[in-house]
């Protein structure tokens, strides 16, 4: 895909989690830094935390809970960047089942990360800057019929 030159995301290396040796290691974000701002926002929240789960191969991210009153939610940790994204619920893999980030949200980006908010994470992929993707990270996108940034951060390809 062409570089969009009005693109308002650009992927950096690592962003799908593939990795080539002939590239080098990827970039990791560090679960203890996630661990850390997901207990300053669960008391941010007023809550717990509740289910906490490191990146395992295929994932691309780490996975977390956090329970308020107003119920449990799904907290993502991109493995290779500092991004943190909200579902409704902890699966293996998103396309576009993203949540707009909490009130308690600002504990993430206090502790360095970039809070993602749903509207960044259903951008179409034309309109992001996709010109670092490998010719295996372009046919897992096919593969999996992917139309989003979300889907190309938080996967599960193998």
């Amino acid at each position: 895909m062409a570089v969009e030159k009005n693109a308002v995301f650009t992927l950096p290396r690592g962003a799908t989690g593939f990795f080539r040796p002939k590239d080098g290691p990827l970039p990791e974000s560090d679960p203890r830094a996630f661990r850390a701002a997901l207990y300053a926002a669960a008391r941010a929240a007023g809550g717990r935390v509740g289910e906490m789960e490191e990146q395992a191969y295929p994932r691309s991210f780490h996975t977390a809970t956090v329970v308020e009153a107003a119920g449990e939610r799904a907290v993502l940790c991109h493995a290779h960047h500092p991004w943190i994204a909200f579902a409704g619920e902890r699966r293996d893999w998103y396309t576009d089942e993203f949540r707009s980030p909490p009130p308690w949200a600002g504990a993430f980006a206090d502790l360095g990360f970039t809070v993602l908010d749903r509207a960044q994470l259903t951008l179409p992929l034309p309109d992001v800057d996709t010109s670092v993707l490998t010719r295996d990270e372009w046919r897992q996108v096919r593969l999996h019929g992917l139309t989003t940034l979300g889907g190309v951060l938080f996967n599960a390809w193998d």
